[in-house]
């Protein structure tokens, strides 16, 4: 369930799915790498990764 009301026993009907994104992302990064290569070209991220001595 997504919401409750423990004083009047509403619940509502409605479910929330939040972890169902990452998952999708994931799958897709496991199959070819492009959420991977994308957030590589990102100029900041690059400089994170050399600033924190990894690379990129």
């Amino acid at each position: 369930m997504d919401a409750w009301n423990p004083h009047t026993g509403w619940v509502n009907p409605d479910v929330v799915g939040i972890d169902v994104g990452i998952t999708v992302l994931m799958a897709a990064n496991l199959r070819d790498r492009l959420v991977w290569r994308t957030l590589e070209d990102v100029p900041e991220v690059r400089r994170g990764f050399a600033a924190a001595g990894l690379g990129a």
